[in-house]
Formats: C-alpha cells, structure tokens, sequence
C-alpha cells in the first residue's frame, strides 16, 4: 500500500507506477497511432491499399481514440483502473500482430479502430491511476514523465520505420508488436493497487463551490479542444508542406519530423517542471500564445529557422500540454472520480476537436488548391482563441488561491 510505506518505498512505488503509465502512452499513443503515419508510403507501395484506404485506416483509429474516451469511465467503473489498463495494451499489442498480413480492408479497419479504443481509454486512465498518489507539488514532474511516453512514440516511430521497413512490411508490423508485448511485460505489475485518497489538508482547501468549479472546467474543455485544432496543421501536414509544398523532398520532411519528435520527448517534463513552479494555469495560458505564434510563423515564413523552431516548439506541446491540462483539472476537481469523469470529458473534447479539424483542414486543402498557409494560420487562430477564453476567465476560485498561498 503506497501510504503505509516510508518516504523512499513510497517514492520508488511513484515512479514504478509512472512508468508503468508513460509505457501504456508509448504504445496506446506513440506507436499505435504516430507508427501508422511512416508506413502509409509503405502499404500503397506494397499494394496492400489504396491511398484512400490507408487514409480511412488512420481516421479509423481517431474514431476509436474518440470511442475509448468516452467509455474509459465505464470500464473502469466495471473493473479496477489497473485491470482495464493491461487489457487495453494487450488489445493495443495484438493489433500489431493482427495487422502484420495483407488481409482485407474490413479486418485491418476494424483492428485500427480497436488500437484506437485501447489509446483513448489508456489516455483518461494511465495518469489518474498514478497521479492522485503524487504530492501536489511534484504533479507536474511527474505528469510529464508519464506522456513522455507519447514524445517517445514520436520519436522512435520516425527512427525505427525506415530501420524496420529493410526487412520488409510483416516484419515491421510484427517488430513493433514484440517491442509492445515487452513494454506490456514492463508495465504489468506497476499499477497502483491501493484506492485513490486525499489527506483531509488537501481535501479541505479544494472544494471550489460547484458553479465556479464547473464554469472553469467548461472552459477548460473548449480550451483542450481549441488547442487539440491549433496542432492538427503540423501534425497532419508538416511533413508534407516540406516535402511536397516547398520542393525539398521526403528526407528534409523527415529531418523536421525527427525535430518535432525530440521536441515531443521534451516537452512533458519541461511544461511539467515549469508548472510546479508557477502553477499550471500560468503555465498553460503561456502554453497557447507560445504554440500560437509557432504554428503562425509556418504561415507566413518557410525559412530553416521558422521551420526549426516551429517543428520543435509544437512538437514539444503535443504531448505537453496533457500534464498541463491534467494539472488544471487536478486544481478543479478534487474527489477521484471527479477527476475520473472530468479528465474523460478533456480527452473527449480533445478527440472531437482533433477529429473534426483534421477532417476539416484535409477538406479545405482540397478546395483551395493545397493552401498550407491557410491551414497553419487557422491553427494559429483557435490556439489565440483560447488564450483570450483563459484571460477571460479570471480570477481563481479562493480555494486555489488560498491553496498557492500555503504552498
């Protein structure tokens, strides 16, 4: 039981459990969804499909990242949080296996779609299984430890696709569902096993009355949601808008895809660390105007520099800004399945935001004759968007205030 260990036992259990959480993100996220984008060259190449069948088959797992977030409240309410987590990589582990053959079209939908599931559930579960354990002032150090896994998943993918893809698209398929069975195998006995407890210190000053608590947290949703639209431009089209858009090739697409992905493994425990020290409100409004003014300089430069900085400065903010929004709601909602069906709500509205631009932004860049600009400038905007919704807000309910101040 974590809290009837010693500081160090109880320590080391922490950080067991979160990385038992950030290897649930590296495979329901990183690789299951960030692996699938280099091996879309690679299955119209073979001829396994077309490139409008590859295309549905990744928009098959965002339907089923949207699907497990909405019933990743259910099945934990079923189950214990620990139990579903390792169904839910196994699932993720076996869509690997299940994809290694040229099968029809209908079995690899439906096993993108189930890795979907096994992400959005694994999203909403993975930290608030490890995170109400945490002391308050380390909630963001170790918030970011755990989506560093998904930064990884970015990472790696760009690095072992084309490694893999020598020995040929099956043995891709398969090298990747073995390196997810070894990361279940990890993971497996980390879970926390005891019930999610607050001290009575902590649940005193946490209770924000239930109108300004839900006003904020709405907020909070559109806030995710805006930000989830503002990174669709370079997570759909960067590689594209170098390669294709500007001339210079699928290699110098690829340089700024490894960019982007160093930049995914750092932001987690940079955003993370900065939020233990101002607070994570502070930090996440920052967090929009700076992802703002990255996404807005591919609209109106294309220069190395802005390419560089912006690929790295996004990069670091599509896994980062989850501890950042997690930590918020943390501030919020202090009763764990509060703070269950809150996170759900988030991941949700980030799911419906990301779906919907990405289907969106493809149809406008069809209309318009492929028009990048256009693309990272409306990015741009809903990230502004809401940051002018965060100032709008306000004050902070007097508990977290009164909460800060004591810290």
């Amino acid at each position: 039981m974590l809290l009837a260990a010693t500081a160090g036992d109880k320590a080391i259990v922490i950080w067991r459990a979160a990385l038992s959480a950030l290897c649930a993100g590296l495979i329901g996220i990183g690789f299951a969804r960030f692996a699938y984008s280099p091996l879309i060259p690679a299955l119209v190449a073979e001829r396994w499909f077309s490139p409008a069948e590859a295309a549905y088959l990744g928009a098959a797992n965002l339907g089923g990242y949207l699907v497990g977030a909405l019933i990743a409240g259910r099945l934990s309410r079923a189950a214990a949080a620990a139990t579903v987590l390792r169904a839910m990589m196994l699932l993720a582990t076996a869509s690997f296996f299940a994809c290694a053959f040229p099968l029809p079209f209908a079995w690899f939908f439906t096993w993108r779609f189930a890795a979907g599931i096994a992400g959005g559930t694994m999203m909403v579960l993975a930290a608030l299984a490890v995170l109400p354990h945490v002391p308050a002032g380390q909630r963001g150090l170790v918030g970011g430890a755990i989506f560093t896994g998904v930064g990884l998943g970015v990472a790696a993918s760009g690095t072992l696709v084309p490694l893999l893809m020598r020995l040929g698209l099956t043995e891709t398929w398969l090298s990747f569902g073995t390196i997810c069975l070894a990361l279940t195998i990890v993971a497996w006995s980390g879970w926390p096993r005891d019930p999610w407890t607050h001290s009575a210190a902590e649940r005193v000053a946490a209770a924000p009355s239930t109108l300004r608590a839900n006003r904020a947290f709405l907020t909070l949703c559109g806030e995710y949601a805006l930000n989830a639209v503002g990174l669709v431009p370079h997570m759909v089209f960067l590689v594209d808008f170098i390669a294709r858009g500007l001339g210079r090739g699928l290699d110098t697409g690829g340089f700024y895809w490894t960019i982007f992905g160093a930049g995914a493994v750092a932001g987690p425990l940079l955003a993370g660390a900065v939020a233990d020290r101002v607070g994570f409100r502070r930090t996440l409004r920052a967090a929009f105007l700076v992802q703002a003014v990255a996404v807005a300089a591919l609209a109106v430069s294309d220069g190395p520099v802005a390419l560089i900085v912006s690929s790295a400065v996004v990069g670091m903010f599509v896994p980062g800004i989850v501890p950042l929004v997690l930590g918020r709601m943390h501030e919020l909602f202090h009763d764990a399945r509060a703070r269950q069906t809150a996170w759900s709500w988030c991941t949700t509205a980030f799911a419906i935001g990301q779906a919907a631009a990405a289907y969106g932004f493809s149809y406008l860049f069809a209309k318009t004759g492929g028009t990048y600009a256009l693309l990272f400038a409306l990015g741009a905007a809903a990230l502004l968007v809401a940051f002018v919704l965060d100032l709008a807000q306000g004050a902070e309910p007097r508990c977290i205030r009164e909460k800060e101040a004591q810290a």
